[in-house]
């Protein structure tokens, strides 16, 4: 089995704040500091650190250094990586001193990606491969087709969740991820359990794992259903969070974890990178967790 990522990187530009500014406020920034992120390259990140071989399908800009440092410190392999001379997306992110955050945006080079990239991608994987994919590229249709047409085991956070979904083929999706606020979007449901019961009803052949902050995450798939508390901690940046979450699940799931345990171990990875700054940076390794949650 061969996992791979496609998906965004981006250069985080983070400012730490008192308060996430409101429409029309103007607020001074307690510090500012730039990491290595993007949902794709975490996520990428995040399975490396468990050991396993990790491929990263992603278009980077010619300002994408630091990206390439942090890519081979962690050996995700490259292969497929393509560079293009144009800015690299990155994000603007306010964090609170609870460590919230808010985040807008840019692109760049991850709006780039082409049939022809997709088609060229997809010939090195095939049947029962995990494609891990958020909604921060475009061409997601292409690719979501392309990889269901391999049989290939697609593992979707849709996020940013916006129009665009509504595109796409999510039916096809074999497992989401979720948090609470997209899976209002997605059900038009507020309540967890209605969100997974209306998620069920819309795609009844994908898992669904659902977020919802301190009150932990559920899984459900059709009758089978799992939940997992928090491990409370003081949380200090919750950039990447998700992301980590998603990797190491996902990781679970390849070595034939039950999705109980699965939860069990994204949780516990989640707890670690809220407690330190950066998104890519701030993810744990397989031997950090262990040590911090010793079975």
């Amino acid at each position: 089995m061969k996992i791979l990522v496609f998906g965004s990187t981006n250069i985080d530009h983070n400012y730490q704040m008192e308060h996430i500014a409101r429409p029309k406020e103007t607020v001074t920034s307690r510090g500012y500091e730039i990491h290595p992120g993007g949902k794709g390259l975490n996520q990428a990140i995040a399975f490396a650190k468990t050991g396993q071989h990790v491929y990263l399908a992603a278009v980077v800009g010619n300002d994408a250094g630091m990206l390439l440092d942090v890519m081979e410190k962690y050996d995700v392999d490259t292969r497929y990586l393509r560079k293009i001379n144009a800015p690299n997306g990155h994000a603007i992110i306010q964090i609170d001193e609870n460590g919230e955050n808010s985040i807008f945006l840019y692109p760049g080079t991850n709006n780039s990606i082409t049939h022809e990239y997709v088609d060229r991608v997809l010939n090195g994987f095939e049947k029962g491969d995990f494609i891990i994919l958020q909604n921060e590229i475009n061409r997601q249709d292409y690719i979501i087709d392309k990889a269901y047409e391999k049989g290939m085991v697609i593992l979707m956070n849709p996020s940013p969740c916006d129009d665009s979904l509504k595109a796409l083929p999510l039916e096809k999706v074999s497992y989401f991820f979720i948090n609470e606020v997209e899976g209002a979007i997605l059900t038009g449901e507020s309540d967890p359990e209605k969100i997974l019961d209306r998620m069920n009803e819309l795609y009844p052949e994908s898992r669904v794992i659902l977020t919802l902050g301190a009150e932990g995450s559920r899984f459900r798939y059709k009758d089978q259903y799992c939940s997992q508390a928090i491990f409370p901690v003081k949380a200090i940046d919750t950039v990447g969070a998700g992301d980590t979450f998603m990797g190491y699940f996902s990781y679970g799931l390849s070595q034939g974890m039950s999705p109980a345990e699965c939860l069990l171990l994204a949780t516990k990875a989640s707890s670690i990178t809220v407690t330190r700054k950066g998104a890519a940076d701030s993810i744990p390794t397989l031997e950090e967790i262990k040590e911090r949650y010793p079975d």
